[in-house]
């Protein structure tokens, strides 16, 4: 909508007064300082008389394995098993509110004495699992979703509403029917992804190119009847729903999903089904509207935009039709620099300082501070996992020719010490030897003595060739994953959930310093969720440290939420005050991390979540994490 102007004569003003005469200059000014004095007074009265920014509490809301199961009743003897109680339970009506509100009462209370903590709970909904066959095909199972809607009434705590339903696999029965039909699965180049594995869960590639399959349609009818379940509860129990965070980890996928996440290895990525190809042409359209335009910034010859295909082909192991097809973890143009570096003659709590120089020239300066539990696994004696560096080289504007890169730490003294260097070769589109580029000396340098560390990425004599389609490809895979959440935040926003919070919940590539954040493609959810308020997933040096917080003092946002959360270390009450208190102040309105309420004698330890922070958990210190939680919000 346009604003109504004002700089016409006639909206009043000195040069709207009809008086004929000009007003005494001096007489103005005077009056336009005692104007500015009454108005500074004002202002002082007024912030003397304002109290100071109160904070609300941070709402606490584990995330709760186990709420198909319940209490058992006296009558009823002791379950044999996990499934024999979570069938009672179902049968019988029983919810898990018993069992929740004794897990909570353990963590503490509603609000804390001091008024910092709001102790609550996240509830999974599991929408695949709500799905049973029925003979012909597959309906909700109306009793599992009374029973989780009669779970937030029993239970007089503020809930998160998790509407669960990611790759990883929950052993839904419809998860092998869905997956054997190619239109609900992702597409890489080499044709439909499978069926993938990380730690021993199952992943699903599900597709969200489209919406017009089956595992959206299932995932929409579950929603809706769980949603219409919560809205038949009277208000005071709907009034409990503190926030809604939809889907989980949504993003793009790529071959070898435990370990092929790395700059390094092949680029096999989604999506390249028939919708992608079809929807990427109408998105160059749309952006360029005559393909003279695109021709130009991608040094092409296209005469329509149904002859471009997305980049799909890695210049050094196949042969190319136009050099348009080219993709790798570096064609759009940045080349990641990584590795880690401790120095002894630090105090631990004061990362190291890495100056990258290129050709003799500083072009970054970055500190050692991202996690790198690798490292630390091989080196323990440097006692802690956040030693990682990573910063991301602009090649889009550099001539071609070989490039000498330099890596030097700054040392406490103020020396600096070298890690070490690499040569790269910035390429030309028709693969021309490169030349040798001047460089200018550097900096001098002192003994390494005490320091550790090591250039990761690049390897020496690398070449790297900049492909200008690749970053349109990427911003429209990025697209494909806000367009899919925002399909199921309008669904919410329909039912009578309208007003609560919405939130994504999303995995934050960016703080793990090897990671190729394009395989991922969730930067456009991250930063414009189209509706929906930040939800992150924060392991490590993330929780703790500066990694997230600066990335988040980058964007607009001003308020978000930590869908899940786990240190990976032991903390003393002082940290966990510290890094609560700066999440709050921040703005975290609710943080989520896993819990089990499980009776002891039924639990598998197949299922047993490593990530769970909980006194039965010894993984990561988790135990005792719990507990010193447990004093801190309980003080």
């Amino acid at each position: 909508m346009k604003k109504n102007r004002s700089d016409s004569p006639r909206q009043g003003g000195f040069a709207g007064r009809q008086s004929g005469r000009r007003p005494n200059r001096q007489r103005l000014l005077l009056a336009l300082f005692a104007i500015a004095a009454l108005v500074g007074v004002t202002v002082l009265a007024v912030r003397q008389r304002s109290p100071a920014v109160v904070l609300p509490p941070l709402f606490l809301a584990p995330m709760l394995h186990g709420t198909d199961l319940c209490s058992a009743s006296p009558e009823v003897p002791p379950a044999r098993s996990q499934e024999d109680l979570a069938s009672y339970c179902l049968n019988s009506g029983r919810s898990a509110a018993q069992i929740v509100e004794s897990k909570l009462a353990d963590l503490g209370p509603a609000v804390s004495a001091n008024g910092r903590f709001e102790v609550g709970y996240t509830l999974q909904v599991p929408l695949l699992k709500l799905l049973v066959s029925n003979g012909s095909g597959w309906q909700v199972d109306q009793r599992a979703v009374e029973r989780l809607a009669l779970t937030v009434k029993e239970t007089n705590r503020s809930v998160v509403l998790y509407l669960f339903s990611t790759h990883f696999g929950v052993k839904a029965p419809i998860e092998e029917y869905l997956s054997k039909n190619p239109q609900n699965m992702s597409t890489s180049t080499l044709g439909t992804m499978p069926k993938d594995n990380y730690s021993g869960i199952d992943i699903y590639p599900w597709t969200f190119a489209s919406t017009d399959n089956d595992i959206t349609r299932y995932r929409e009818a579950v929603v809706d009847r769980f949603l219409a379940a919560v809205c038949r509860l009277p208000e005071a129990d709907r009034s409990k729903v503190r926030a809604v965070t939809v889907l989980g980890e949504l993003h793009h996928f790529y071959a070898d999903f435990e370990r092929g996440m790395s700059v390094t290895g092949p680029y096999i990525v989604s999506d390249y089904s028939e919708a992608s190809v079809s929807g990427f042409r109408e998105f160059l359209a749309q952006r360029f509207g005559k393909i003279d335009s695109l021709n130009r910034l991608v040094g092409e010859d296209f005469t329509s935009f149904a002859e471009v295909d997305p980049p799909n082909r890695d210049i050094r192991t196949h042969s190319l039709r136009r050099f348009t097809e080219h993709i790798d973890s570096f064609a759009h143009g940045k080349l990641p620099l990584i590795g880690w570096a401790f120095d002894s003659s630090h105090r631990q709590t004061q990362p190291v300082w890495i100056r990258i120089y290129l050709n003799g020239s500083m072009v970054g300066r970055v500190s050692a501070r991202y996690g790198r539990r690798d490292v630390l696994q091989a080196k323990p004696s440097i006692g802690t996992p956040d030693v990682g560096w990573r910063f991301d080289l602009d090649f889009t504007q550099l001539p071609p020719g070989v490039y000498r890169l330099d890596f030097l730490a700054e040392r406490a003294s103020g020396a600096l010490a070298s890690l070490g260097s690499r040569r790269v070769s910035i390429m030309d589109r028709s693969q021309s030897t490169p030349k040798v580029l001047p460089s200018t000396e550097l900096p001098q340098t002192s003994d390494a003595g005490g320091l550790e560390g090591y250039v990761d990425h690049p390897p020496d004599l690398a070449s790297f060739f900049y492909n200008p389609l690749v970053p349109l490809w990427h911003e429209f895979r990025n697209a494909q994953v806000v367009r899919y959440l925002a399909h199921f935040e309008h669904q919410v926003r329909a039912s009578c959930l309208h007003d609560v919070a919405l939130y994504t919940h999303q995995i934050t590539p960016f703080t793990n310093p090897s990671w190729d954040t394009t395989k991922f493609a969730v930067d456009g959810s991250l930063n414009d969720p189209d509706g929906l308020l930040l939800g992150v997933s924060l392991y490590g040096e993330p929780t703790y440290g500066s990694s997230f917080l600066d990335w988040l003092a980058s964007t607009s946002h001003r308020s978000y939420g930590i869908t899940e959360f786990h240190p990976l270390r032991e903390m003393s009450p002082e940290e966990v005050r510290e890094m609560f208190g700066r999440h709050r102040q921040r703005g975290a309105k609710f943080l989520s991390f896993f819990m089990d309420v499980r009776p002891q004698g039924v639990r598998e330890e197949s299922e047993r979540n490593i990530y769970a922070i909980d006194p039965s958990n010894r993984d990561f210190g988790s135990d005792r994490l719990y507990n010193t939680i447990r004093t801190v919000v309980n003080e």
